[in-house]
């Protein structure tokens, strides 16, 4: 009797043990499925943002009691759900995407990225999941208000993201006053809103999503714009090299219209936070 009850408790002992030896991926999702690990800066509205609670689709962003929303979230729920991986969000500084990406702490980047040919050196990239064009971001009462072209920005103090294609066409304005780079979108409407300086370039969403959320801005689209080919202006999945989930995630991709892309975006843009 002592040595049958005895074997019911090793057998007990011996599940729980099983149980308790998941993965992390596994305890933290609750479920059976492959997690997808995906970087973004949860800090670039309307693509993505970070917020208090679950509105508007938010995730949880991983190791935080935040969560991330915005149009970049949606693409990457949409893929998730296509390869049948349980989505994680994880918070990345911009200059540390490709990186974390290189290593294996991410398995994507879906954060407003585009496939720039330096960046398909160190990265490979998915087809686009949106195309945009570039925009100047000013004050409504500022010197550059009424501004419309290229050279009407000649002197003024303007600036962009560090690493991206908007601080780099800066250079396309004859006489401008180009300032140091900004390391996020958030620092760089600061310094607008305090005079520090003139503008900043960004992309037709990011101008909407400032006008929207700030008092006393706008954006301006120059006309002509800036010169630019389509890989600068799109954005598109990172992915690290020779990972077999391109092909999937293309498949994904091309069963998203244009015209629900284009309904996921402007849903995205009246959703931001104001403090975005």
């Amino acid at each position: 009797m002592k040595k049958k009850l005895l074997m019911v408790i090793t057998a007990m002992m011996t599940i729980f043990v099983l149980a308790a030896c998941g993965t992390d991926d596994e305890k933290s999702t609750g479920s059976d499925k492959k997690v997808l690990k995906v970087g973004m800066e949860a800090g670039y509205a309307p693509f993505n943002w970070s917020q208090k609670g679950d509105s508007n689709g938010g995730v949880p962003i991983d190791g935080s009691k935040e969560y991330a929303a915005g149009y970049d979230v949606e693409i990457a729920k949409k893929i998730a759900e296509g390869l049948d991986m349980e989505l994680k969000v994880v918070k990345t500084d911009w200059d540390g995407l490709i990186p974390s990406l290189q290593s294996g702490a991410i398995d994507l980047v879906i954060a407003g990225m585009s496939p720039m040919p330096d960046r398909k050196e160190a990265i490979d990239f998915t087809e686009n999941y949106y195309t945009s064009d570039y925009v100047i971001v000013v004050k409504e009462d500022g010197p550059y208000a009424n501004a419309t072209s290229l050279s009407d920005f000649s002197g003024a103090k303007i600036t962009g993201q560090q690493a991206t294609t908007h601080y780099d066409v800066i250079d396309q304005i004859e006489g401008v006053n180009k300032q140091v780079a900004a390391t996020d979108f958030g620092a760089m409407r600061v310094q607008l809103q305090s005079g520090a300086i003139d503008g900043y370039v960004s992309e037709r969403p990011e101008g909407i999503s400032a006008e929207m959320a700030l008092n006393n801005i706008k954006y301006i689209v120059p006309e002509p714009n800036f010169e630019a080919d389509e890989a600068s202006t799109a954005v598109a999945v990172g992915l690290k090299k020779g990972s077999d989930l391109r092909e999937q995630i293309n498949k994904v991709l091309a069963e998203i219209s244009e015209e629900e892309r284009q309904q996921l975006m402007e849903d995205a843009i009246a959703n931001q936070p104001a403090a975005q």
